[in-house]
């Protein structure tokens, strides 16, 4: 009864999922499949000190505020403290050099930002951009509760969004990942089309709502239907948040082979590209080029760190290598 109300209140009811035997890994993911994925978790990090390796590392880690530090006491300087401690007020006043003592905060809000649209069900060779957004989802959430911090997020399809706010514990991640399971099972070649699908506004609207100020906020997303405003959400959102954007493109998106005939349907209508056509090739690479091309330049103009991800490798070993770990660190994909 509990679970039928909670799918309610996320927009997932009667979302039809999948015995788990009969889902291909590469097209849906199953709840085991995700779980399967904590142990490979454990070594990542979205925090400031990251490896020399990674992206996070730099100019941008800076950015990245992390934790923020709780004033625990006052108390009297001793050989080895750190001089940047010392409370010059209070040395001042009572002529002994005192040092003020902070401790790291825990339970820092994350929300993870997951779109699995329509547009995400598209894959040419390891698995579709949705699996990608679901496993990289997955394994951030794991971390993040691993490390002490609580964690949350909104899942989008074309007709919903799925709010989940920001708690820690096993609950916490259970709830996540069904939710996760659910909107990614519910895509389909099949499935009704939707007349007006939602645009990334919507949910990273809902964002701004939750994330008033120290959230790290990981977008994992297509980045389909972008425009002016979605630039100002992102930008406003990085002004008192830490916002880490997570683009998935599929390998055909880099390169348009110049010989491929390719039939592209919604479930209801298709349409055949033949790619020797040099107009068709090349409004092609336009469109599947521009939108990661403006997120770069948000990397640019926010100094955002970005994290993109490929549909055709596997999902461990890119998070492994964006965050900076050497393939002997890796434990394996899945």
């Amino acid at each position: 009864m509990q679970d039928r109300a909670a799918r309610q209140r996320t927009g997932l009811k009667d979302r039809n999922t999948v015995p788990d035997g009969e889902v291909d890994p590469r097209v849906h993911v199953t709840l085991p499949q995700l779980r399967s994925l904590e142990g490979k978790a454990r070594s990542l990090r979205f925090l400031p000190r990251q490896p020399a390796a990674s992206v996070l590392n730099g100019r941008h880690a800076s950015r990245l505020r992390g934790r923020g530090l709780n004033f625990e006491e006052l108390r009297g300087y001793l050989p080895g403290d750190d001089p940047r401690t010392i409370d010059w007020k209070v040395t001042a006043r009572t002529g002994e050099p005192h040092i003020r003592v902070y401790s790291e905060e825990r339970d820092r809000p994350v929300l993870l930002v997951v779109d699995q649209r329509m547009s995400m069900f598209f894959g040419t060779q390891h698995a579709m951009k949705s699996v990608t957004a679901a496993e990289a989802a997955a394994l951030a959430a794991f971390r993040i509760l691993d490390q002490g911090d609580r964690v949350g997020g909104i899942i989008f399809g074309d007709d919903y969004a799925a709010d989940l706010k920001p708690k820690a514990g096993r609950a916490a991640r259970d709830r996540f990942l069904m939710a996760l399971v659910r909107a990614n099972q519910s895509l389909s070649a099949r499935a009704p089309t939707t007349e007006t699908p939602m645009g990334l506004n919507v949910p990273l609207s809902k964002v701004v709502q939750i994330a008033r100020r120290d959230h790290l906020i990981l977008i994992i997303s297509d980045f389909d239907g972008i425009d002016e405003r979605t630039e100002s959400i992102i930008r406003n959102l990085a002004h008192k948040n830490d916002v880490v954007l997570c683009p998935v493109t599929d390998p055909l998106s880099h390169e348009v082979p110049d010989n491929m005939k390719v039939v592209i349907s919604d479930g209801t209508l298709q349409v055949e590209l033949d790619t020797r056509s040099g107009e068709v090739r090349q409004r092609l690479s336009d469109y599947t080029t521009g939108r990661l091309a403006k997120v770069f330049e948000w990397q640019r103009r926010f100094g955002l760190p970005v994290l993109p991800l490929s549909a055709g490798e596997d999902t461990v070993t890119q998070m492994r290598r964006l965050t900076g770990l050497s393939p002997r660190q890796s434990g394996g994909g899945r």
